[in-house]
């Protein structure tokens, strides 16, 4: 199969929808419903929706791994997703005037589970349309930078609906963008770029389970991407409580958002430039270093330092993109190490793993840093208690770099690279008879 460049950037392109769809659900949906329902109980609802994934996760992602069709294993369940997906946002971005936790909950399920259909076969899609190094890196940058070319969309649509905030208009507006975009952006995907035809060959859960067990470049990989996640949705939490209490410039809040996303997106083909000499995981291991670096000078500062604190959006932007991009890329070549080991080509069950562990980070993140800064007497309504705003900037800017730096050290000597992945696909063709 020839994966022209063509092919990488469509590939790439419906991430773009899927973001916009993603951020409502984690940012705007909660203040908008709770203006009527509470936030508590919103909180609860959105809360046991996310935990539904815990289970639908594994499952779509081995049903795809064992589906053989004239279409391919992921386009099916992607395409099955989608109405799914569009239905159930056109609900929760306009509910009725009486909206109840019930619908609330309902719909949210619905929408997760349709999420799941789509992203998950779609991250294994990637992973299976090369057998390349570099050009496994190149498809999930591609992914990853409509992905964050959806979140600034996103992010940037109140103000560009004129309303500044999430209201009701935003949201129709946003539910409409949905279900003009999605669809034909989906379909040319699915009908343009190729699928390889695999046979599944299921192995029983018990000798799957010794096989992934025995996988240990890939835990490896999982702790170091738990680690960096938490380093990474440690600020994501406290961002807009940072820009408003230790800067107090709530107003700069969007734009710097927009700077740092810009910059990551600029950045990713330099850092493709340089996994390509030396390796995804040393480039991914460079990138966590810069940003750790950057990152030391956040807690020392303080109210009015907002344009020290747009360059250091600016430097560390550089290393977003390539954090979900790279050790994706390297998730990819480790699911190969299963394949050769006999697991049977287990791309979804491996990507549906790598979604809990994405979703954790971000749970222990929040479930980390706000009890963590009650304790250290942080107090959102007392804007003069420079000891509970130094004790957030040390949370927002300090605390990750702990966990970059575990993360940096798992993965620098990674055993895996492009040498041993040579080997592997070798291993794979001869396990398969190719």
């Amino acid at each position: 199969m020839i994966l022209k460049r063509g092919h990488i950037l469509l590939y790439g392109l419906p991430a773009l929808p899927l973001a916009v769809m993603g951020v409502p659900m984690y940012v705007f949906l909660p203040g908008f419903y709770g203006e009527t329902l509470g936030l508590a109980t919103v909180g609860i609802a959105l809360l046991l929706a996310r935990l539904w994934d815990v289970v639908t996760d594994p499952l779509i992602g081995s049903l795809g791994d064992r589906l053989d069709t004239r279409w391919g294993r992921r386009r099916p369940l992607i395409a099955l997703g989608m109405p799914l997906l569009l239905v159930s946002a056109w609900a929760l971005f306009r509910p009725p005037a009486d909206v109840s936790l019930v619908y609330l909950l309902g719909w949210g399920l619905a929408a997760y589970l349709g999420w799941t259909l789509m992203s998950l076969p779609y991250t294994a899609w990637g992973a299976e349309l090369s057998e390349d190094y570099d050009r496994r890196a190149s498809l999930t940058a591609s992914r990853e930078g409509f992905m964050l070319a959806g979140t600034l969309l996103a992010i940037a649509w109140p103000t560009l609906m004129g309303a500044g905030r999430a209201d009701a208009q935003t949201l129709a507006g946003l539910a409409w963008l949905l279900v003009i975009t999605l669809p034909p952006i989906v379909l040319l995907a699915l009908w343009k770029v190729p699928e390889y035809r695999l046979s599944a060959h299921a192995v029983g859960w018990r000798a799957g389970w010794t096989l992934l067990k025995r996988n240990r470049p890939f835990l490896r990989l999982l702790l170091a991407y738990v680690m960096n996640g938490l380093a990474n949705g440690l600020p994501a939490s406290l961002f807009t409580l940072f820009v408003a209490h230790v800067l107090m410039s709530e107003a700069w809040t969007g734009p710097l958002l927009l700077v740092y996303f810009i910059t990551g997106i600029a950045a990713l083909p330099g850092w493709l430039w340089l996994s390509r000499r030396i390796g995804k995981h040393r480039a991914w291991a460079v990138s966590m270093l810069w940003t750790s670096l950057i990152f030391l000078a956040v807690p020392f500062l303080g109210p009015g330092d907002t344009h020290a604190f747009l360059l250091i959006c600016l430097l560390s932007g550089v290393g977003v993109a390539v954090d979900m991009a790279l050790p994706a890329a390297i998730q990819a070549d480790l699911v190969d190490l299963d394949t050769a080991a006999g697991g049977g080509r287990r791309t979804g069950l491996y990507f549906g793993i790598w979604n809990m562990a994405t979703k954790l980070a971000l749970a222990l993140a929040v479930g980390i840093a706000f009890p963590l800064l009650q304790l250290f007497g942080f107090d959102a309504t007392n804007i003069d208690d420079r000891t509970g705003t130094f004790a957030l900037a040390l949370f927002y800017g300090g605390v990750p770099v702990v966990f970059k730096l575990a993360a940096t050290a798992l993965m620098w000597n990674f055993p895996h690279d492009r040498s041993a992945q040579v080997a592997t696909r070798a291993r794979v063709h001869d396990v398969e008879g190719d």
